[in-house]
């Protein structure tokens, strides 16, 4: 029998995700009847909100289950649109828009429209696993920028500047941050853009978590900045974070027009429009609109409660340093001083004490953690101890 000829370089090369990786040998241990206390899922504890699931009941009843339009259906592309209007100022139409089948897959069509094979695409680190497998699948070339936890994980310009070669054409940015949870200021922000707009580069915004934020943070919207950057600027948000939606795969790209119709376009022959009725309930989410902030309050009430309790925690175990964060809900400590590479730390945390989290080095950030608070206070309070009994278990 001939041997089969091998796989393709897309397949061979791409990298399977770390942090599902990591939530599924929890899942694993947890289903053998093993006590793990999982800080590893980056998906909200808490249920859909009653009225978003209503919505979505109604209109599969009513036979919401037909093919839609590629890009989404008119009224949540119109709710989408008046949603930026009113929170940023953004002045976009329907046909900007494309809902897709989840954030994850809006990202990676937007690196779609913009790289070709050989364009550079700057990641500062660290970055959210998939942004380099994105690229790569793209045949384009990642180029990351280690930015720690002495610039809060914030890319400078000065460091953005000295990454841009000829061959770059896309800026990767993330803020509220995951992993890192950093929040950059709006004059952070407008000094990263006039380097890219100088570069003539393009700006994948990723505004997934923007209404997950704390002490008084605010979300900056990057292409509100001036027509400029409107019209280079690629925004990704969704209803997977905010509204505990992340089984449902609803994400939002809002782009210039020529950029939304590629996408569009790219998206009709991959997997055509996100289920129907789905996206009734998304709309219900921006529409119903008191109901929501209620949800959403109760939410970020009890994850900036975990915030504060888990980094003043973490901060308290000798060998370990945590900065707080204001969005998201991670935090990313730095364990570097154990002389362990993180991967080996995570991988005996959870063997002797049934913790599971994930190593930084999964985000391009060798010697940290990150820990998702989006679990119980119980998890957090019992996971803590474990955590801690171990790091001095490593200092004897």
């Amino acid at each position: 029998m001939n041997t089969l000829p091998p796989l393709s370089i897309w397949a061979r090369n791409i990298s399977p995700s770390p942090t599902l990786a990591v939530d599924a040998k929890a899942k694993s241990l947890q289903a053998a009847g093993e006590d793990v206390c999982s800080f590893a899922a980056g998906e909200p504890d808490f249920d859909t909100p009653e009225h978003i699931k209503e919505a979505c009941i109604t209109a599969l009843r009513a036979g919401k289950t037909k093919y839609a339009p590629t890009p989404g259906i008119e009224p949540l592309r119109q709710a989408i649109v008046e949603q930026y209007a009113a929170l940023y100022g953004l002045k976009a139409t329907p046909a900007q828009v494309v809902v897709s089948p989840g954030g994850k897959f809006n990202c990676y069509l937007g690196v779609l429209a913009i790289c070709s094979p050989g364009d550079e695409v700057i990641i500062p680190a660290p970055y959210w696993v998939s942004y380099p497998e994105m690229v790569k699948l793209a045949g384009a070339v990642p180029r990351f920028v280690l930015c720690d936890d002495r610039t809060g994980f914030k890319l400078t310009p000065a460091q953005l500047s000295a990454a841009i070669t000829p061959k770059t054409k896309l800026l990767i940015l993330n803020s509220p941050s995951n992993p890192t949870g950093a929040v950059y200021t709006r004059t952070e922000l407008e000094a990263l853009v006039a380097v890219a707009v100088q570069h003539n580069l393009y700006i994948l915004s990723d505004e997934m978590y923007e209404h997950l934020i704390y002490d008084g943070a605010q979300p900056t919207c990057i292409a509100t900045f001036s027509p400029e950057v409107e019209a280079r600027t690629i925004t990704i948000a969704g209803f997977s974070k905010t509204y505990a939606m992340t089984g449902w795969r609803i994400g939002t790209t809002v782009a210039p027009l020529p950029i939304a119709k590629a996408i569009a376009e790219l998206q009709s022959q991959m997997s055509s429009n996100v289920t129907t009725f789905a996206q009734y309930g998304a709309l219900a989410a921006l529409k119903e609109k008191e109901k929501t902030k209620t949800a959403l309050a109760t939410m970020l009430t009890a994850f900036d409660r975990r915030r504060k309790h888990l980094h003043a925690e973490l901060n308290k175990i000798p060998g370990v340093s945590c900065l707080l964060a204001q969005g998201a809900f991670y935090l990313f400590p730095n364990i570097s001083s154990f002389g362990l590479k993180d991967l080996d730390f995570c991988n005996r945390l959870l063997e002797t004490e049934k913790v599971a989290a994930v190593p930084g080095s999964a985000f391009g950030a060798e010697g940290y953690l990150r820990l998702s608070y989006a679990t119980s206070d119980a998890v957090i309070a019992k996971g803590l101890e474990r955590l801690a009994r171990f790091c001095v278990s490593l200092k004897r």
